[in-house]
């Protein structure tokens, strides 16, 4: 389901140097490199590490993220017709077809995690997705009948499809599998590995907001992020976390969505009801090794409101930090995993 998931990191300043699609940015001193460009659309990626190389080496490295940032579009994008998702989703046919092994990857994952959330993750949401204007068929913003509802919802399930040693088959043809809940955290996982083989062990990953850190900045400084108030229109912070060697991921229902008849209707589809979430769970952040995790269960969470949310954390043993709408404005609930994290002092910010 397509998710607006945003945290920010502080400072980040620097001069951009541009080498096509992407962009080299020097930093003030000669062992830090940023590259940043677009990935996956209008999705902004920014890479930050420590480490001397040559222009050469540097454009290189810039050109292998951008390769691989590529390809992973072309495997997972619903938005490309022609991607191996994409012509996945159209075959009409229930006979099994071969995956890439990253495809495989997500996919198994996805179907980890609808299994341990009892469906508040479910990457066969995309029809109700698309139904609700929020995917790539570009649909007019408005409530859809409650009779169109049930016919896309009986299109819904992971039992409805099945990945056996790289096969993936549907059990009805026209089953929709939507992998934007998941694939950009990834994406960040990919390119982490990408920058461990070239010799990098300091650096921060950021694609569209979801991030993995490891080591520390130049100045020998752990890595610092901001997560975002979650109110519309603005960009201050709520609260100070200082990951370590980790992914950060970030789901919120607060920038996506339209609104009718003055009620407003989230990005954020329960596949269960077919609606959008309607709960004061407004942001969820999650800690995990791993990006993809952190954020398929960010996007869970959010789907489960904040009590059911919060226990599911609290039982699962995950560093999860919730945000929820007061009448008097938010409340903060974080796990005990989670609390270490949070920076203790204004030195640290």
């Amino acid at each position: 389901m397509p998710i607006f998931k945003h945290v920010f990191v502080f400072s980040l300043l620097f001069l951009l140097i541009a080498c096509g699609d992407q962009k080299v940015a020097e930093q003030d001193t000669q062992d830090e490199l940023m590259l940043s460009g677009y990935t996956m659309g209008p999705i902004v990626y920014s890479v930050k590490l420590m480490g001397e190389k040559t222009e050469v080496e540097k454009l290189q490295l810039a050109k292998q993220v951008d390769d691989l940032l590529v390809k992973i579009n072309r495997q997972m994008s619903t938005y490309d017709k022609t991607s191996e998702l994409s012509l996945f989703n159209q075959h009409q046919g229930q006979d099994s077809r071969s995956v890439s092994k990253e495809l495989e990857q997500v996919l198994a994952e996805s179907i980890r995690l609808a299994q341990v959330s009892e469906g508040a993750l479910d990457v066969t949401v995309g029809p109700l997705v698309n139904l609700w204007s929020f995917g790539p068929e570009n649909r007019a913003e408005t409530v859809p009948s409650a009779e169109l509802i049930a016919q896309k919802k009986a299109q819904i399930g992971i039992e409805k499809i099945r990945l056996i040693d790289g096969q993936l088959s549907k059990m009805q043809d026209n089953v929709y599998v939507d992998l934007s809940a998941i694939a950009k955290g990834f994406a960040v996982d990919k390119v982490a590995e990408l920058l461990e083989a070239n010799g990098f062990h300091h650096y921060l990953v950021d694609i569209g907001g979801e991030m993995r850190l490891k080591g520390s900045k130049a100045n020998g400084q752990s890595w610092v992020v901001a997560v975002e108030k979650p109110i519309a229109g603005t960009r201050a912070v709520q609260k100070v976390i200082i990951p370590g060697d980790n992914a950060v991921a970030t789901s919120g229902d607060y920038r996506n969505y339209f609104e009718e008849n003055g009620v407003r209707y989230s990005h954020t589809i329960d596949p269960k009801s077919g609606w959008p979430i309607n709960h004061r769970l407004v942001s969820v952040t999650v800690i995990h090794p791993s990006a993809m995790t952190a954020d398929g269960l960010a996007t869970a969470i959010e789907v489960m409101g904040p009590e059911k949310g919060y226990e599911f954390a609290t039982a699962n043993a995950l560093a999860v930090y919730l945000i929820t709408k007061t009448d008097d404005g938010f409340s903060e609930q974080a796990t005990e995993q989670f609390n270490q994290y949070f920076a203790k002092s204004q030195n640290e910010q």
